[in-house]
């Protein structure tokens, strides 16, 4: 059962740090750095959806979207799922 349930707008905008080819995965690190932090977990308890995965992914490694929802859930064992919480954020 899930203890915690939070929707978060996560911003990406360290990503443009990283070379083109890699900002997609930077995006999914950032994800999971920002949910480990906001949830007090570790960064290997965080677990992505595939329908989030395919947000980020969706514009190809060179283009992550700027920011995106997500509906996080904390469950009693420390873990977190994160899902994709409806549209790409402007």
């Amino acid at each position: 059962m899930a203890e915690t349930e939070r929707v978060y707008t996560i911003p990406l905008r360290e990503v443009k740090k990283a070379p083109r080819w890699k900002r997609s995965k930077r995006a999914v690190y950032e994800v999971r750095k920002y949910l480990a932090k906001h949830m007090k977990t570790s960064i290997e308890e965080v677990k992505i959806s595939r329908d989030l995965n395919e947000a980020i992914w969706a514009r190809g490694s060179e283009k992550p979207p700027a920011r995106v929802r997500v509906k996080a859930a904390k469950f009693d064992d420390g873990g977190v799922e994160a899902e994709f919480a409806g549209e790409r954020v402007r």
